[in-house]
């Protein structure tokens, strides 16, 4: 099987007398494996994720995404291989609040240069798919927070991204909306989609992930697999 996420000796350091506030690691993520990064505060678990969505770079090692050396690249390839491969989920959804619903999922498609015909398919798609074409022409504000949520994850998945990275997708949820994220999360694993999600939320990484991994102090503790998702 391919792996999607391949860090090779990757280390961050802030500071350069300073303990790494991430690895040496070493970790390599299948296709269409579910990943749950899971630690105390200050482990390193946003520091991954920075490292794999091309937001900063490592001070040593590599960091390989979809066959890429992402660490080789400069920014403005870097924001092109985010755009197209990488889909990104954040706690507080980063919608824009002056766009529609429908207009927030397309944006990305447009931005990689879709054609507009073609983006409008893609997020009507979605929208019928995550259960929200009745807020199409709703703006964000007027959404409950799961709603939210839906709409943010098909804004990430409208490019048909090689990997989704969720960075606490339920923490601002409410326990209700927080339950819908997370079978959605499940169904999109079950779908095949590649995910790494970023949780403290136990209960979350059980439900969504086929594999755990733990950090503490900016090192690999535990590496679990589970036998299904369900």
């Amino acid at each position: 099987m391919t792996d999607v996420i391949e860090l090779a000796g990757a280390a961050k350091r802030y500071d350069n007398a300073g303990t790494p506030a991430l690895g040496p690691l070493d970790l390599a993520v299948a296709e269409g494996e579910a990943l749950a990064v899971t630690g105390p505060s200050g482990s390193g678990k946003s520091t991954l994720l920075n490292l794999v969505a091309g937001l900063d770079k490592p001070t040593e090692g590599a960091v390989t995404v979809a066959g890429e050396r992402i660490d080789r690249l400069g920014e403005h390839a870097l924001a092109r291989f985010r755009r197209e491969r990488i889909g990104m989920v954040f706690q507080f959804f980063n919608l824009l609040d002056d766009l529609t619903v429908a207009d927030n999922i397309r944006l990305p498609a447009q931005l990689t240069g879709a054609a507009r015909r073609k983006a409008a398919a893609r997020a009507d798609e979605l929208m019928e798919l995550l259960g929200i074409t009745r807020h199409a022409r709703a703006y964000p504000g007027r959404l409950s927070g799961g709603e939210r949520q839906r709409v943010a994850v098909a804004r990430a998945l409208v490019n048909r991204p090689a990997l989704l990275l969720a960075d606490e997708p339920t923490g601002a949820l409410d326990t209700a909306s927080g339950h819908d994220v997370r079978e959605l999360l499940v169904e999109l694993h079950r779908g095949g989609q590649t995910l790494v999600l970023v949780t403290h939320d136990m209960a979350l990484a059980r439900a969504c992930a086929s594999r755990t991994i733990q950090l503490v102090d900016g090192r690999l503790s535990l590496d679990t697999r589970a036998e299904a998702v369900r």
